[in-house]
């Protein structure tokens, strides 16, 4: 079952798991969300549902904002919303409400938010480019970029090289984190590591689209002769254990 959800990053933490060690988190409050559209094969090509998060006045909404969400029904206003293509969408209708319960301690989720920006940022920051010598004689350009060695050819700078410019305010994907610790009192999901974004800012939460296969015993032993663990079973087994 594909699961989706809109939340706010609260900021980081740590636990302690069951063996006493610590694991670094990050909290999201998540949901509730509100479907507020459902899209089908027979009237939009694709199946998929957008969701609407956070509670937002009437007199903030523009009239067009305002006729999409009362066809969620009344009452239904949001500030933020979020179309996902799920395989389940079917199973979804206008008006449901999601919350973080949808979600459980093991699952593995991808994490979508936009970066902290930090403005005009020179190569040295924004590309971890190298510093000149701290010398005499090195003037007031240690940490500029320098000449890029455009000769006879090509003749210019081709697109796309790295250079000062604007760092960050950008969409980023965390893909295949653990989710932790799911509080349904709370509303809140603790995933595994760092998301994008400040405190406070939007984050989209799914399942993750990376296939995680096992290791170790879980997995089996492999049947490829040219592999150690085929070669020698018993001892791949004693690796793993």
């Amino acid at each position: 079952m594909e699961k989706a959800i809109i939340g706010k990053k609260v900021g980081m933490t740590q636990i302690f798991d069951e063996t006493g060690h610590v694991i670094p988190v990050t909290v999201i409050a998540a949901g509730p969300c509100t479907v507020v559209q459902k899209k089908t094969d027979e009237t939009d090509g694709y199946s998929a549902v957008q969701l609407g998060y956070e509670d937002v006045p009437e007199r903030k909404l523009t009239k067009p904002e305002l006729g999409h969400l009362k066809k969620a029904g009344e009452g239904v206003l949001k500030k933020h919303l979020k179309e996902f293509k799920l395989q389940n969408s079917d199973e979804l209708n206008v008006g449901d409400v999601i919350d973080c319960s949808v979600f459980a301690e093991g699952d593995r989720v991808d994490v979508t938010g936009v970066s902290k920006g930090h403005g005009f940022q020179g190569v040295v920051k924004r590309h971890g480019a190298a510093i000149k010598r701290m010398t005499h004689g090195g003037g007031p350009v240690h940490r500029h970029q320098g000449a890029l060695a455009a000769g006879t050819y090509p003749g210019h700078i081709f697109k796309g090289r790295d250079g000062a410019g604007q760092m960050g305010n950008e969409q980023v994907t965390v893909l295949n984190l653990d989710v932790v610790k799911v509080d349904t009192e709370l509303g809140v999901i603790a995933v595994k590591g760092a998301i994008p974004g400040p405190k406070g800012s939007v984050v989209y939460l799914r399942n993750s689209v990376i296939n995680v296969k096992e290791k170790g015993a879980d997995a089996g032993i492999s049947k490829n002769p040219q592999k150690a663990s085929g070669r020698n079973p018993q001892k791949a087994s004693a690796r793993n254990a």
